[in-house]
């Protein structure tokens, strides 16, 4: 609490500053406390508590915008801040469209589900992190666990403006991952896994310690299959990290900037009927609920796209001025960095399709891309990765296939879509949900 204190005391400073000189602003304070553990050889490799705060100022004045953080919170540091900001501000371009504009906002996150009581003791997070790499190495083949950690964060935010806007929001999250590296025969594979929760009890070793080991296993033998088009099924991790790589897509910002290649595309078919895609503020077990964006403004639900149909890309007040529309409250800024736009959790929804049928025939499930973000184009929707997985008919795994590359157009795959399942899934930091989507034809190239 002392701690808390200390931070709206120099948020109150910033703002008296920021108002004797006759601008506006908004203040992001952070204090965070943090805890992560390694095991290496049957020893702790890491052992590390770390605690920080850093109070952030983004100021308008005349039409022009800058931004200015410290770590400190003396107030000389502070009025340092201020004065840096405006100094900046003065050689910025005049934007009629950002403004502080969030008025008398006065919102707290409900705390009961995201900032649970720690229930694990030092010595039970010990014995955890010993505990993924001895399960991992004292499998078969398993040469090692190279990668493996439990880590723990206790966050708190407080954001303030000139406009009478005051508003809290903390969290905590805890998590553990391992990876298994096989060696078998001349032959390596490696994989992993990871839990996450909001308390100590949540978190599962065996889980990670077995489906890394599991998989690293069932990839060992995997080879090159021939080149051609198949249909694709993406794991919910894979499929995340292809979304993140295009994710400019429904960005208010990018579209701001010229480069979204959706911006003129509101109202139209961008995806096969099939798909729908909804912005959720708030999902039950969701690791990005927050009651407010970085802005102040009330988080809402926001459909993207419906049943194929653009209906909306993600704003702030600052994209939704300039292209007169309304705001969506995904406004996202650190205490370091400007003004920007995010997504919370990203919630494709059930099909209507069984398991049974969206896996029926052969597919391949891929598993793993390597190089993502390298070798997406985000404005074309071209990409190009390595990848493994395994050759599959009707659900049944049939060969591991490893070597390949895939290729395609991540904006025309999103309109050829054979089949959605109607079971929803998350990924591990639970801010990603989609059923398994059965996507027509991608190319592979292997033998």
């Amino acid at each position: 609490m002392a701690d808390q204190n200390k931070l709206q005391q120099a948020i109150d400073h910033v703002l008296e500053r920021v108002t004797q000189k006759g601008a506006s602003a908004d203040v992001i304070a952070n204090r965070s406390n943090n805890f992560s553990l390694k095991a290496n050889n049957g020893e702790l490799d890491e052992y590390k508590v770390t605690s920080g705060q850093v109070i952030g100022v983004r100021v308008v004045k005349d039409q022009r915008i800058a931004t200015s953080y410290s770590e400190s919170l003396d107030p000389t540091s502070l009025d340092l801040m201020v004065d840096n900001a405006l100094l900046n501000a003065e050689y910025s371009q005049q934007d009629p469209h950002q403004t502080i504009s969030c008025i008398d906002s006065k919102i707290s996150t409900d705390l009961s589900e995201i900032y649970q009581d720690d229930d694990g003791d030092v010595d039970q997070k010990i014995a955890l992190a010993l505990s993924l790499e001895q399960g991992v190495v004292s499998k078969p083949d398993a040469k090692s666990a190279p990668y493996n950690g439990f880590a723990e964060s206790d966050a708190h935010v407080i954001l303030a403006n000139t406009q009478g806007t005051l508003c809290h929001h903390s969290e905590r999250s805890t998590y553990c991952y391992a990876y298994s590296l096989i060696e078998k025969d001349g032959k390596q594979a490696m994989h992993g896994g990871m839990s996450s929760g909001r308390k100590f009890s949540e978190l599962d070793a065996n889980f990670c310690i077995n489906y890394g080991y599991d998989m690293a296993k069932a990839l060992l033998d995997g080879t090159p299959i021939a080149t051609k088009q198949y249909p694709v099924i993406f794991t919910l991790s894979s499929l995340s990290s292809l979304f993140g790589a295009f994710g400019m897509c429904t960005s208010g910002q990018a579209a701001m900037k010229g480069i979204n290649p959706w911006r003129d595309a509101i109202g139209r078919q961008v995806a096969s009927p099939l798909i729908t895609i909804t912005d959720k503020a708030y999902i039950e077990g969701g690791f990005s609920i927050k009651a407010f964006d970085s802005e102040g403004f009330a988080t809402r639900d926001t459909v993207l796209v419906g049943e194929g149909q653009l209906n909306s890309l993600l704003h702030n007040s600052h994209t939704a001025s300039y292209f007169g529309i309304e705001n969506t409250a995904n406004a996202s800024r650190s205490a370091k960095g400007g003004l920007g736009v995010g997504s919370r959790h990203t919630v494709i929804s059930e099909g209507v399709n069984s398991i049974a049928e969206t896996t029926a025939g052969e597919y391949v499930e891929l598993v793993e891309l390597q190089g993502v973000h390298s070798g997406a184009d985000a404005i074309s929707g071209d990409f190009s990765f390595g990848a493994s997985g395994f050759l599959c008919r009707d659900g049944q795994r049939i060969q591991a296939v490893r070597g390949i590359t895939v290729a395609g157009n991540f904006y025309q795959m999103l309109k050829e879509i054979d089949a959605v399942s109607n079971v929803l899934e998350h990924d591990y930091n639970r801010s990603f949900y989609a059923p398994k989507i059965r996507f027509a034809r991608l190319n592979i190239a292997g033998k």
